[in-house]
């Protein structure tokens, strides 16, 4: 564990890293795993794909977003710039100078696709869990979940945690609790919808590679048909059966088709699909485009 100071923000922050590495020979590439909002933290990663993506040889550096996990939680300072900043220091300060590719989970893909904007030539590959660009659309479902959670985690706070406690257990109705005080005591939730936007222009800017992974049971399915038509260099996977917590509930699809874009940037592998269940256009795979 390692504690890295950034100039993130107007006074930047502590923030937690785990940085994993091959023992044996250089690694075939750099990935840095970005989690999700308020949450979600690096062990959702460490949990699930990163101990094998290192077994396949690859440098993985994880941490905790500013106000998350063991990461310091500054009162103030939440808009997707400091995200993105933090970003840029940490690399900075591991030393991390030859291009990476990002792995971004929801939120997480949306700070690593800024990232990309602003350093077209830092990124080898942009590989998207359920996450989009920050765009107008964007902006406004953000604004709608943070309400939402505001309402429910501030303003019934009590009410809220027992019925997580009771129904999903003890486990996430911790999560729910420190989502509830991150919440209550910052400006994260005014900050996140108050984030500058993309133009359709800085999107189509992105030349890195772009994989993008949605769940066929998502809010997000159907956006895949949107971004191939701003990016050149696109591929996307829908897993069937699968909601938003993907890389919770299918670590080890999302795993074959990450390794597939890092180290052979070939085609995704096939995924069986139980009979009836994969959505229109689908075929025994991964609906892939």
């Amino acid at each position: 564990m390692a504690m890295i100071h950034t100039g993130g923000g107007r006074e930047g922050t502590r923030l937690h890293v785990q940085r994993m590495s091959p023992e044996d020979g250089p690694p075939a590439a750099t990935a840095v795993l970005l989690h999700g909002l308020l949450t979600d933290s690096l062990a959702s990663y460490y949990f699930t794909i990163a101990p094998a993506l290192v077994a396949a040889g690859i440098d993985v550096v994880m941490y905790d977003h500013r106000g998350h996990g063991r990461s310091a939680r500054p009162d103030s300072g939440y808009r997707l710039d400091d995200f993105v900043t933090d970003l840029e220091c940490l690399l900075g300060q591991l030393e991390i100078t030859a291009p990476v590719h990002l792995v971004g989970n929801c939120f997480g893909g949306t700070v690593a696709f800024e990232y990309a904007v602003r350093h077209p030539g830092r990124v080898a590959g942009l590989f998207l869990i359920e996450a989009n660009p920050a765009t107008t659309s964007w902006a406004g479902e953000i604004t709608g979940i943070l309400e939402r959670i505001v309402r429910e985690l501030v303003e019934h706070e009590a009410e809220t945690l027992a019925w997580v406690n009771a129904n999903r257990g003890a486990h996430t109705a911790r999560l729910a609790r420190s989502a509830a005080r991150l919440v209550r005591t910052t400006t994260i939730a005014r900050d996140v919808p108050e984030s500058d936007v993309l133009s359709e222009h800085e999107i189509r800017a992105v030349r890195c590679p772009v994989f993008a992974l949605y769940g066929s049971d998502s809010e997000l399915a159907g956006q895949e048909t949107w971004l191939e038509s701003l990016l050149p260099d696109l591929r996307t996977a829908v897993l069937p059966g699968q909601g938003h917590s993907v890389l919770a509930e299918a670590p080890g699809l999302v795993l074959d088709l990450l390794l597939s874009s890092i180290l052979e940037h070939g085609r995704p592998p096939r995924i069986p699909v139980p009979a009836g269940s994969a959505p229109s256009g689908a075929t025994s795979k991964a609906v892939e485009r």
